[in-house]
């Protein structure tokens, strides 16, 4: 009975001492807001962004990023399609910036004034740059994801999607989402 008791003691005295909340936390990046004029999030992309239209990238525009951001990265991508697909991939974008324009030039030329050029990758068609909408059928889902970065990333202009995800492992500070929805 004494052992019972004492076990019991014990029992309780570890886990009165261990907090499982405390130990469990995952740490979540701070939260961007990502909006664009063109659409709101969760509605529909005008035909114009599209391949459909003039498939010109839509103005987007975004918060005050955390202390330490040293520069952004975008990835518009469309899980519906069978094997996800990239429709822009663009980093590097200066920190000093707080939106991009609408239809960004391939080059990045086409940012503001003082803001520097970010570097444009490939998209899952393997062309540098924005590729608008494009379902085969159906309506899919169009993921924008900003990403505030600590540092600007080594890549070369031209890097995809998965070599960016991977370059920005353990740097990202922040990121914000819009998500917009296009059928044909």
């Amino acid at each position: 009975m004494r052992i019972c008791s004492l076990v019991f003691t014990i029992i309780i005295l570890v886990t009165a001492c261990s907090s499982p909340a405390e130990s469990m936390e995952a740490v979540v990046p701070n939260q961007l807001t990502l909006t664009s004029e063109a659409f709101a999030n969760g509605g529909s992309i005008p035909v114009k962004y599209s391949c459909n239209g003039r498939d010109v990238s839509p103005a987007l525009a975004w918060g005050e990023p955390p202390t330490g951001t040293q520069s952004f990265a975008l990835l518009m991508d469309d899980p519906d399609a069978p094997g996800g697909w990239a429709h822009w991939v663009l980093y590097n974008i200066p920190a000093e910036a707080r939106g991009l324009p609408e239809d960004l030039a391939v080059t990045g030329k086409n940012v503001p004034e003082g803001q520097g050029s970010p570097f444009t990758g490939k998209n899952s068609w393997g062309d540098i740059g924005y590729g608008g909408p494009c379902p085969p059928s159906g309506a899919h889902r169009y993921f924008f994801r900003l990403y505030a970065l600590d540092e600007l990333l080594g890549l070369l202009p031209g890097a995809n999607k998965g070599e960016l995800l991977k370059a920005m492992e353990g740097h990202i500070l922040a990121q914000g989402e819009l998500i917009g929805v296009f059928s044909k």
